[in-house]
């Protein structure tokens, strides 16, 4: 039954974008607009239809993707390139944001989303966007050189990993691990910063959500940042070394999409039991390297997952379980942030659970101490600022020293 929902939801979509166009049954059509054409043939660019509207609009119809065996659904994800007539003045409008969240509508959308356009597709500035009542955006660009890229934030893509991955593979500070394949069978890694012998361990994890990307700038920053091979790098690589995932969803973030693995799998749900490698192989390559870090009595002692939302908070989540020490240890954790980095957002509530998440799934299961920081898409108010890659690779980079104070004299 829901998959025929889904169904009809798309059938009454698509009559709505003609309804909303030029075309009808039989109309010969005038071609007058100045756009030539919405590219998305490139890696990372976003699924999509589009229309040229009765008002002259450029109407841009995201598709979603889809969780298995769930009603949800999701988008936030978009990038793209205009091509058009140079000069030209165009009003787009971005429709389906009516995202499903655990059953319920939601949409990722408020008064402050704001947007991203680029000449080349690697200088960004930030441009306004106008929320409107029926759940779009609307913005208004000027296509100067003909070519206009527009994206949800500043794209970190695959090439971007590889690019950092090549430029840091020789050296000796760093070990490179292949720990199994996506869906597509694109390889996973994890990238090591530091001795194996270091005192204190903490592991990172980026992009489970292929459109957050701050997730995987933060990590650049953090890495170029310990690989500086200067006194205060050194100092944190005696105490602690580092273990990144720098992308979890490989194929999710090649193909543009928004939440979801291939296979319909959040790779932020469902720790709470082992992954399906059928469906989830991305979970069960961490899962099982997790599994032998622990066998050999060098598990993590600290879990962060990385993330985009529209709060920016660091998640700390309840499960039954004795919570005294890891509480404190968190509280520990915000407080470094604060003094040590530009976080200010704060931690959830006394009350929050997010049952299924890596930060329940790693702390029940394998007695890790894990949490998700959430990384604000529209404002950091700590820098009075927009979110842009420059500013996360500033946290990345700052998130060193605040671990180095956090593992200070620390028990574990």
């Amino acid at each position: 039954m829901r998959n025929r929902n889904l169904e009809v939801a798309w059938h009454w979509s698509v009559l709505f974008a003609l309804a909303l166009g030029t075309v009808a049954a039989g109309q010969t059509v005038d071609w007058s607009s100045p756009l030539h054409y919405l590219n998305t043939s490139f890696e990372h660019a976003s699924p999509l239809y589009w229309e040229i509207g009765s008002d002259g609009a450029v109407h841009v119809y995201l598709i979603y993707d889809h969780e298995r065996s769930s009603p949800n659904r999701a988008n936030g994800h978009w990038f793209f390139e205009i091509q058009a007539v140079p000069g030209a003045e165009l009003t787009f409008v971005l429709h389906n944001f009516d995202n499903v969240w655990n059953g319920r509508r939601g949409s990722p959308l408020d008064n402050r989303t704001i947007g991203f356009i680029s000449e080349d597709a690697r200088t960004w500035r930030v441009i306004r966007l106008e929320t409107t009542k029926d759940n779009c955006l609307r913005f208004g660009v000027t296509v100067r050189t003909g070519s206009l890229y527009v994206a949800r934030l500043e794209p970190y893509r695959l090439s971007d990993l590889e690019t950092l991955k090549e430029r840091i593979a020789a050296n000796p500070n760093v070990e490179i691990t292949t720990i199994g394949k996506t869906v597509e069978g694109r390889q996973l890694e994890i990238i090591r910063i530091g001795r194996v012998e270091a005192p204190h361990r903490v592991l990172l994890r980026a992009r489970a959500h292929p459109w957050e990307p701050g997730g995987s700038w933060v990590v650049q920053g953090l890495v170029e940042r310990l690989l500086r091979d200067d006194a205060d790098a050194r100092r944190c690589l005696r105490r602690y070394c580092v273990y990144v995932m720098p992308m979890a969803n490989k194929d999710g973030v090649v193909r543009g999409w928004t939440r979801f693995n291939v296979l319909g799998a959040d790779l932020n749900r469902q720790w709470d039991r082992p992954p399906d490698p059928r469906i989830n192989p991305e979970n069960q390559a961490l899962e099982t390297w997790l599994a032998s870090m622990v066998q050999q009595g060098r598990a993590p002692h600290l879990m962060i997952d990385l993330h985009n939302d529209n709060s920016g908070k660091l998640h700390v989540s309840r499960p039954d379980i004795d919570l005294e020490e890891y509480l404190a240890k968190m509280a520990r954790l915000e407080t470094m942030l604060r003094e040590h980095t530009w976080f200010t957002e704060g931690s959830t509530t006394a009350s929050f659970r997010n049952p299924g998440s890596i930060g329940e799934g790693l702390l029940e299961r394998f007695g890790i101490d894990a949490c998700v920081l959430e990384l604000n898409a529209n404002w950091i108010a700590g820098l009075d600022d927009y979110p842009s890659a420059k500013n996360w690779q500033l946290l990345g980079a700052q998130l060193c020293e605040a671990l180095y104070h956090y593992f200070k004299d620390s028990a574990s």
